[in-house]
């Protein structure tokens, strides 16, 4: 009996791919306490949100720089930001995926985890 074969990247959901590639992101590069949000049923404006932490200014600025590159390069097209220029919060629009990269001090000011995902403690991916 023949199975099927895998699916490649091109036939898997695209909000799945592009929710990978952008935590492999965030991994990749340290950034800290990244928190996934599960957006479903909240709003209509993305399905997941990754809230995370990068140690300055700088590596808030790498961290979304590759980000955006790694998003681009994969086929998920030029994502939308806003806050590159002083990174202490930086926003990534990817369509279906919604990536918030402050500064620890910016985190804690906004609090988006309990604005967003205060009844889904389960969210946290690390």
């Amino acid at each position: 009996m023949n199975s099927p074969p895998p699916l490649s990247g091109a036939d898997a959901p695209l909000d799945e791919d592009l929710r990978a590639v952008a935590l492999a992101c965030l991994e990749d590069m340290k950034a800290e306490n990244t928190v996934e949000i599960d957006l479903a049923g909240k709003t209509s404006i993305a399905d997941t949100m990754f809230v995370t932490s990068g140690r300055s200014d700088r590596h808030v600025g790498a961290i979304a720089d590759r980000v955006i590159k790694e998003l681009k390069e994969k086929g998920f097209g030029t994502a939308r930001v806003e806050g590159m220029p002083a990174c202490d919060w930086v926003l990534i629009d990817a369509g279906d995926v919604l990536i918030h990269i402050f500064r620890p001090e910016v985190r804690g000011f906004y609090n988006l985890e309990k604005m967003w995902g205060a009844d889904r403690p389960q969210d946290h991916v690390s």
